[in-house]
């Protein structure tokens, strides 16, 4: 297997530092429009007597610059690691070069014109989904939405369906944390853990939810707040309806009357984002600066701290998971939450990577590992949810080095 990892911020850093540990790759090659940054990921994981890693320049937005990159290296598999603007020129290319493709963020939604807040208009992974059949007909696999979510909760909902329940009311992905950043003089400060582009793109689009009976629909974004209690120490944290992939992969490949993604942003985080919506700070457009054409959401992230960096100044643990609900393989009313918890002392001490970033970046590295030894196998768009989820969970928390040491938890409510 030969891989071109697409973006060498946060979660592609963390992609070769988990990577760097296994042996079922020939190659991988760390590629950014910062060559620079990608050079700093190789050299931070070219130890004595490892040479699969080389760096690359890519310009993300250009398929037939990732196409190029592609064939000149031979890669089979090419993980998107960037913001989901540029999930198009990155899977197109893909294609292209006749690689298979994986990603954690499908392409782009674009709310209904008369009724966002009621009706879908065009909805993540719609443009991906178009093309299924051509990667069916030529044989090769896109993988979508195989981050943590999406993504693991994606995996839970595949083993919750074939192991724990008959018969399933509801998927709910509830995420949450008790995490914190302090500044030099240990000052919490707003600092987003992850890309502040794909936060805003996520939590100002109307919220997806799907129902056996009017399929997707939407609501106000923040919607239907409910306080759920995270374990390992995280507590009570309130969550609302945030758009997100899980809603649209799962009722593709699992039974289930209803599916909800619901975010713990806290009321400083959905201050900050209500804010920047009055002000159109939000905005994708560029805008004319004193002549300079510059993106208003591009300048937020540009003066908020680069998630990659936090790491060391940051505590406390980051939760996904999945709250099943409905009757059990014995016939009893059943609510479960599957989840992975992840300490950040923990990540940063053992791989150098805040906790947010390497929680997303474990579960492409597995997903590589069981296409590469034949374990998962397939054809078209597909969800993590249409895989077997038990050798997936089996690698997450098998001891090293078979496995990844990264245990998940069952609770029952």
């Amino acid at each position: 297997m030969r891989i071109l990892v697409v973006g060498a911020g946060g979660v592609g850093d963390a992609v070769a530092r988990i990577a760097a540990r296994r042996s079922f790759f020939d190659t991988m090659v760390i590629a950014d429009y910062d060559l620079a940054k990608a050079q700093a990921t190789v050299d931070a994981v070219q130890q004595a007597g490892e040479s699969r890693f080389e760096a690359a320049f890519v310009d993300a937005s250009s398929a037939d610059s990732v196409a190029e990159l592609a064939r000149a290296h031979g890669i089979t598999h090419v993980l998107n690691a960037v913001d989901p603007r540029f999930v198009m020129g990155i899977f197109t290319g893909a294609f292209a070069a006749g690689a298979d493709y994986l990603d954690m963020a499908m392409s782009l939604s674009h709310p209904h014109p008369d009724k966002p807040y009621s009706e879908t208009g065009v909805k993540l992974g719609d443009d991906q989904f178009a093309q299924a059949q051509a990667w069916e007909d030529a044989g090769r696999l896109a993988l979508v939405g195989i981050g943590v979510e999406p993504g693991l909760s994606d995996v839970f909902a595949r083993y919750a369906a074939d192991h724990l329940f008959s018969e399933i009311d509801e998927l709910g992905v509830r995420d949450g944390a008790n995490l914190a950043v302090h500044d030099e003089d240990g000052n919490e400060i707003f600092a987003p853990s992850f890309s502040i582009w794909t936060t805003i793109e996520e939590c100002l689009n109307p919220p997806v939810i799907y129902e056996t009976d009017r399929g997707w629909f939407t609501t106000p974004p923040f919607s239907e707040p409910e306080v759920f209690t995270f374990p390992d120490g995280i507590g009570e944290v309130e969550c609302v309806n945030v758009e997100h992939e899980e809603v649209l992969l799962m009722p593709r490949w699992v039974d289930a009357k209803r599916v909800t993604f619901k975010y713990g942003l806290g009321d400083e985080f959905i201050g900050v984002l209500k804010t920047l919506h009055a002000l159109g700070l939000d905005r994708t457009a560029p805008v004319s600066v004193k002549g300079v054409e510059v993106s208003p959401r591009d300048v937020v992230a540009a003066v908020l701290p680069d998630p990659a960096t936090i790491g060391p100044r940051m505590t406390g643990k980051t939760c996904a998971g999945l709250y099943v609900t409905g009757t059990g393989t014995d016939g009893q009313p059943r609510r479960t939450y599957l989840y992975h918890v992840v300490d950040n002392q923990w990540a940063m001490a053992n791989y150098g990577a805040q906790c947010v970033v390497w929680q997303t970046a474990i579960n492409p590295v597995i997903a590589l590992e069981l296409l590469a030894t034949g374990v998962w196998q397939g054809a078209g768009v597909r969800g993590p949810e249409s895989f077997d989820a038990v050798p997936f969970l089996d690698l997450l928390a098998g001891a090293a080095p078979a496995g990844y040491d990264s245990p998940w938890g069952i609770e029952e409510k």
